[in-house]
């Protein structure tokens, strides 16, 4: 562009210079004058033309890096919304394995040509659920529950409810700290220590998660926060705490969330729990007081194992946990004292409630807002009325399997 304004210079210089006068007119001032100002216009002309072409080739450069910019940002939303779309269809493929095996199961049903065969089929699967159910929750764990021993009083706060664990399958000494029943802020103290003592150092560490939390059924299992999604019937998420970021989530089957799973628990419509065997979800099935329902979850792909509908009702429950794969819930009049387990099932059918003593807790003034099972340190970690309480237990080994 610079050169091809230096050519139109020059041709003009020799275009005014053909035009002038003859030597002996070219003394005349007038005329001199007057081919000075046309030069001294055509030097204004051609500045302005050199910047109106500099601040051209500046825009330029503004929107060619800022045309790099927002194709950098396009490729990072398009890496992201690649990995959506395969967790998508992750999703998608399972939930095709559900609906064929649903599928499967109905064209089973359309085909069996005897009462005998169906009986006979029946009686396969049973047996086959049963071998299953045993593989599944085939762990060396072999307790069973025999008392309540002692409790501690880890902490007082002005909190009715909330809930506080350790990492149920870690040797990490954090302490996770969850206030309240709807709530998105979670603490966390580098030891017991720190969380008794709110002057020692390090200072917890402050964690808001993208989602609230609904109840106080939560729990932390391998570095991952598992909890009701507040404003959802039954989605169950899972937070890494250490990314911040939501791992998968799941849609909790069998009615799960439709009703509050205790009753003396105000907010709490999904229960989560750890024990020796991995996660379990406990909620109340349909009805009003109706009877609990337990799901084993494979916290990994959040996949539902299996469930049972137990004869333990949610009528005067205040809180549960499992222990050995044995669900134990625990009972209260009215919200208060005393707190005892009256009802135990296990899926396995080893013990009962006639195999086990009165287990009667501590008196405490309210009904707990939580209670769950450390099967690191085999303890109990509870919370009531705004205390912070662990329980330690006495088992004893079970009866084996016939």
């Amino acid at each position: 562009t610079m050169m091809a304004l230096q050519q139109a210079s020059a041709f003009l210089v020799l275009f005014l210079a053909a035009l002038l006068l003859p030597p002996q007119c070219a003394q005349d001032p007038a005329m001199v004058h007057y081919i000075y100002q046309r030069f001294q216009v055509l030097e204004q002309g051609l500045e302005k033309c050199t910047q109106a072409t500099r601040a051209y080739i500046h825009d330029f450069q503004e929107f060619s890096k800022n045309l790099s910019v927002m194709l950098g940002r396009c490729q990072t939303s398009t890496s992201e919304y690649r990995s959506a779309v395969a967790n998508l269809a992750l999703r998608v493929e399972r939930a095709q394995r559900e609906i064929d095996y649903l599928e499967y199961l109905r064209e089973a049903d359309i085909c069996l040509e005897s009462e005998d065969k169906t009986l006979a089929e029946k009686l396969i699967q049973e047996a086959e659920e049963e071998k299953r159910i045993r593989t599944l929750l085939n762990a060396s764990c072999d307790n069973m529950l025999m008392g309540i021993k002692s409790l501690k009083i880890v902490k007082k706060t002005m909190d009715t409810h909330g809930s506080w664990m350790k990492d149920a399958a870690s040797s990490s000494q954090k302490v996770y700290f969850l206030i309240g029943s709807r709530n998105k802020t979670l603490w966390e103290f580098a030891n017991m220590r720190a969380f008794m003592e709110d002057s020692t150092k390090p200072a917890p560490r402050k964690l808001i998660l993208t989602h609230s939390w609904q109840g106080t059924g939560q729990v932390i299992h391998k570095g991952f926060l598992f909890f009701h999604n507040q404003g959802t019937l039954n989605e169950i998420i899972k937070y890494n705490l250490q990314k911040r970021t939501v791992e998968d989530r799941m849609l909790l089957p069998g009615g799960a969330g439709r009703a509050l799973v205790y009753q003396h628990s105000p907010s709490t419509y999904i229960d989560l729990a750890v024990d020796e065997h991995g996660l379990w979800a406990i909620h109340a099935g349909p009805g009003i007081s109706g009877h609990l329902v337990l799901t084993k979850i494979e916290p990994g792909t959040l996949g539902v194992e299996h469930s049972w509908d137990t004869p333990c009702r949610s009528q005067d429950a205040e809180a549960a946990f499992l222990l050995c794969g044995v669900l134990y819930v625990v009972y209260s009049s009215g919200g208060h004292g005393p707190h005892r387990v009256t009802c135990v099932y296990d899926p396995l059918g080893t013990i009962g409630e006639e195999d086990l003593p009165k287990l009667f807790f501590p008196r405490r003034p309210r009904s707990h807002s939580v209670i769950h099972y450390n099967p690191r340190d085999k303890q109990l970690y509870a919370w009531n009325d705004g205390n912070q309480i662990i329980y330690k237990l006495q088992t004893k080994r079970k009866q084996p399997l016939e």
